[in-house]
């Protein structure tokens, strides 16, 4: 069993896609859950959407920092 309730894979979504689909996995996960985000680039401007919309919401954890693939754990905290 993964540690993982969901993952997004961001590289098969089109760009406008991508970041609707993110915040929809997230905002349908229970406290405590986590989901996996995979993208070929640095997801630092989702950090930054995430800290202005789900402030205190959410804990974010690079698990692979490139240079061809990112994972981030982002994980559900209220």
């Amino acid at each position: 069993m993964s540690e993982f309730t969901s993952q997004v894979d961001a590289r098969k979504y089109a760009p406008k896609d991508k970041h609707p689909t993110i915040l929809g996995t997230f905002d349908a996960l229970k406290p405590g859950e986590k989901m996996e985000l995979i993208n070929d680039h640095d997801p630092k401007p989702l950090q930054y959407q995430f800290m202005i919309e789900k402030e205190g919401e959410f804990e974010w954890e690079y698990l692979e920092e490139g240079p061809e693939v990112w994972r981030v754990a982002i994980s559900k905290v209220k």
